[in-house]
């Protein structure tokens, strides 16, 4: 080769690492920026504000029962709520079926305050200008679970069932983009825009993911909750609609929160 040419192409490739270098660097600066902006907001968290009213909610008498959600067994019995986030989902007999948390509460809703089905489940999620009592009722609920470990049991049959299914959901492609959950939560480092993206496949990017779910999301002024994220995922994967407190839903929130066993809980939390 030319000497020229030579020392023009090393040159060349200099700059080019340089440059991809210099752009790791920024883009890793960024990431690290909003992480200390999210911890500089955690003190003052306005999920506070939705817990305190999910804990009024928990103790009003409604419906047409007129009772409160006092003796809801959420897995450690009639009203035991401190921990209880904590070993969900988990197998009911009284149903037959592992159930997640917002499942549990609708059906402690119905049999508890005489409320339907329908009712129980209509628009879960809040939004501009609505607030919902299931957002609440979870920040509170959830919130009383913080710094205790995650303990979720699988000595039912059907609690093996659900994470077998929820594993499959999790790794199952489809829709127009051939996407699966796994297409952006089973590698490692890769991000979308400044967002880090979590190998949910690993135990430590599991249990530091879900642990930290619900949350207030910032650039939206809600508390969103894990059902609310499962569906978000589906929504930009263009999946068919995940139907609230769906089987399927909760089994994949099975294999999630299972394989975020050990880890202290730590939410609600506060997000971009």
């Amino acid at each position: 080769m030319n000497p020229t040419w030579e020392g023009a192409a090393r040159t060349a490739c200099a700059v080019m690492a340089l440059s991809a270098a210099s752009a790791f660097a920024q883009d890793r600066s960024a990431v690290q920026e909003i992480e200390r902006y999210r911890q500089a907001l955690g003190d003052g968290n306005p999920a506070e504000l939705w817990e305190a009213r999910g804990e009024g909610l928990w103790k009003k008498a409604a419906g047409p029962k007129n009772a409160s959600l006092e003796r809801c067994d959420l897995g450690l019995g009639p009203g035991v709520v401190k921990g209880a986030y904590a070993q969900l989902p988990r197998y009911f007999a009284d149903v037959d079926k592992v159930m997640d948390l917002e499942s549990r509460l609708v059906h402690c809703r119905v049999t508890l305050q005489g409320i339907s089905p329908e009712e129980a489940r209509k628009s879960p999620f809040g939004g501009p200008g609505r607030k919902t009592d299931n957002d609440a009722l979870v920040a509170f609920i959830t919130a009383e679970s913080r710094g205790i470990k995650m303990n979720v049991p699988m000595s039912h049959p059907k609690e093996v069932e659900a994470f077998e299914v929820g594993r499959k959901i999790f790794f199952h492609r489809g829709g127009p983009y051939d996407f699966a959950c796994s297409t952006c939560h089973a590698v490692d480092n890769v991000r979308i825009r400044l967002q880090d993206l979590p190998n949910l496949t690993k135990q430590a990017d599991a249990q530091k993911a879900y642990t930290a779910w619900p949350a207030y999301r910032v650039s939206q002024g809600e508390v969103r909750t894990f059902q609310w994220r499962l569906e978000d995922c589906f929504r930009q994967q263009r999946f068919p609609h995940l139907d609230f407190t769906s089987e399927a839903s909760v089994a994949l929130t099975m294999f999630l929160a299972r394989n975020a066993n050990g880890a202290p809980f730590n939410a609600p939390s506060i997000k971009r």
